[in-house]
């Protein structure tokens, strides 16, 4: 039970607000310890664990690229791009980049998109000149409520696309802890399981953007 209380450094850590780097390897010290290691062995855990998940500090190279190019001037470029169509409302254009995101995820393309690689740079700034297009200039609280929205729309896409692909985390996940409880199961057994659920959450949240546009556009219309 001991080991248990790096949980407890994490939640009081996080409470504090402290740098949650910090409080992470603090709480991995505290569990290290707790079960019987010492420092040394508990640092070799984590230069291993590094080692081995190197790959994944490669996503951080997204973030000076993004930088750079938003700097060049990307999201004024983006934002100009879309409001030449004079016909794209922000509704439509956010229900077609759902489809665009639960479709790549259900491949397994889950890193093509995100927050940091096309939401901010693109798809923020396009819908914020889809917006502008049709009511003019709009206020900040809309501006917010806009890029809200489009962040909404990638996590969304992500998180119900991605189990379709039988070789994502969560799938494997499910067929261990299935396997160590006497049922046997194929990953595309649960990936089939997910297909409605991703159209489910596709119709629900599609119907919001709707809304959304049309609340928009009586606001405008003031």
């Amino acid at each position: 039970m001991l080991t248990l209380l790096g949980v407890a450094v994490v939640v009081l850590g996080f409470a504090a607000r402290f740098n949650p780097l910090l409080v992470v390897v603090a709480a991995a010290f505290v569990t290290g310890l707790a079960a019987g290691l010492g420092p040394v062995e508990v640092l070799a855990a984590f230069g291993k664990a590094f080692n081995e998940n190197r790959y994944v500090s490669a996503a951080l190279l997204v973030l000076p690229v993004v930088g750079v190019v938003e700097r060049a001037g990307l999201q004024e470029r983006a934002r100009t791009l879309i409001a030449r169509f004079r016909g794209v409302s922000v509704g439509p254009f956010l229900i077609g980049y759902l489809a665009f995101r639960q479709i790549t995820s259900a491949l397994g393309l889950t890193s093509i998109a995100g927050q940091a690689q096309s939401i901010r740079p693109m798809v923020a700034p396009m819908a914020e000149g889809a917006v502008e297009s049709r009511t003019g200039e709009i206020t900040d609280d809309t501006r917010q409520a806009v890029r809200a929205q489009a962040a909404a729309t990638d996590n969304i896409g992500l998180f119900f696309g991605e189990d379709i692909f039988i070789a994502i985390g969560s799938i494997l996940l499910m067929v261990g802890f299935l396997a160590a409880s006497g049922i046997t199961l194929d990953p595309i057994q649960l990936s089939v399981w997910a297909i409605p659920t991703a159209i489910v959450a596709f119709l629900i949240h599609g119907a919001r953007l709707i809304l959304f546009d049309r609340r928009l556009r009586r606001e405008a219309g003031r």
